[in-house]
């Protein structure tokens, strides 16, 4: 099947399109407002985009508390949304009204950052803390996007539970991260398997075995 998106005339009982980009790690975001009220909120558009300085990104359908305070403190955190949190992970996505903190909502702790104001989920295996270097609404073919907000940050810190660490690496399979997939499916990352990339130009250097 083909289908125009301007049209988004599929004939399918839903819109494929995020079903089709999946996984999707999820930015579980906490940040502080000026007043100092603490929120968190998941987001299923988010990914790490570049290591040189090491930028991360979410994207808010629409200006909400987390974009805003992320914004107005130049500051936010995301968290490490695992399998064992999934339930706490989704109360927080409860539209909570303003000043009313998804931590306690969702049951979970706040801690204290060492280069930032807003709190982490204590309960994560992993956290970065991140100072913002960019929002802006993104492009469109027909100029800039009426509801999608984008907020970059520099991760200036970062917060192991060294229970996820195995020979000095991190271990994807411990830490359990959840992601996102389309409609309400969620998926689990407990199988990882090795890929040597190739030296060689024409790639000879890579065994047929070497590939799953």
């Amino acid at each position: 099947m083909f289908y125009e998106t301007d049209r988004n005339e599929h004939g399918l009982p839903h819109d494929p399109l995020k079903a089709i980009v999946a996984p999707r790690p999820i930015g579980w975001i906490s940040t502080r407002s000026k007043e100092g009220a603490a929120n968190l909120a998941p987001y299923s558009f988010f990914n790490l985009i570049a290591d040189d300085p090491k930028l991360v990104m979410f994207s808010s359908s629409g200006i909400k508390d987390s974009a805003t305070f992320a914004v107005e403190t130049g500051e936010f955190v995301f968290n490490l949304a695992t399998y064992p949190l999934r339930d706490a992970m989704n109360r927080s996505s409860a539209a909570a009204p303003r000043g009313v903190s998804e931590f306690e909502i969702a049951g979970l702790t706040e801690a204290p950052c060492h280069l930032v104001r807003a709190p982490r989920v204590a309960e994560s295996p992993a956290a970065l803390e991140c100072k913002v270097t960019q929002s802006f609404r993104p492009m469109g073919l027909d100029g800039p996007s009426p509801s999608a907000f984008i907020v970059i940050g520099q991760v200036v810190g970062v917060h192991i539970d060294e229970r996820v660490l195995r020979d000095g690496l991190f271990a994807t399979n411990l830490a359990e991260p959840l992601t996102r997939l389309g409609y309400l499916d969620y998926a689990v990352t407990r199988e990882v398997f090795t890929m040597r990339r190739p030296k060689r130009p024409d790639a000879s250097d890579i065994a047929p075995a070497d590939v799953p």
